[in-house]
């Protein structure tokens, strides 16, 4: 049995593709779903859109492919966000605005564990954050 694949992905629009209807092809072509989780797309100019893309994993490669060969930039979601250990102070002020629980505080070792593949890309964590330790760079 064929088990539903999911996944969160940033695809980077260029000037050249950003007028095209190439996410609903995803759809016509690889049988995949989407939730729009951010976009940032305005016309002739470079875009970023922040997708969950479902279906099969078989359809899901596909449909990456496709993307890629139209001259997109594809990359998980958790490439985009980023915790800087560097500048975090481990306060956990991040845990109390994270509506999917991808930082949460370990008790046995007092630091603040961001677990990207739970992220969705909201930036709360960010503006919670005091000492801007969660980055977002979706360009």
């Amino acid at each position: 049995m064929n088990e539903i694949f999911s996944k969160k992905v940033v695809i980077h629009y260029t000037a050249d593709n950003v007028e095209q209807p190439i996410i609903c092809q995803l759809v016509k072509r690889y049988d995949l779903v989407f939730n729009i989780l951010k976009a940032r797309i305005f016309p002739r100019r470079e875009g970023v859109i922040v997708l969950e893309l479902s279906g099969l994993k078989e359809n899901f490669d596909k449909g990456i492919r496709f993307l890629k060969d139209k001259g997109l930039k594809v990359e998980p979601l958790s490439k985009s966000v980023n915790q800087n250990i560097d500048k975090c102070v481990y306060c956990g002020a991040c845990t109390a605005f994270c509506p999917t629980d991808a930082l949460a505080f370990d008790m046995q070792t007092m630091k603040v564990i961001f677990d990207p593949e739970k992220c969705n890309g909201c930036e709360l964590c960010v503006s919670a954050c005091p000492v801007r330790a969660m980055e977002v760079n979706l360009l």
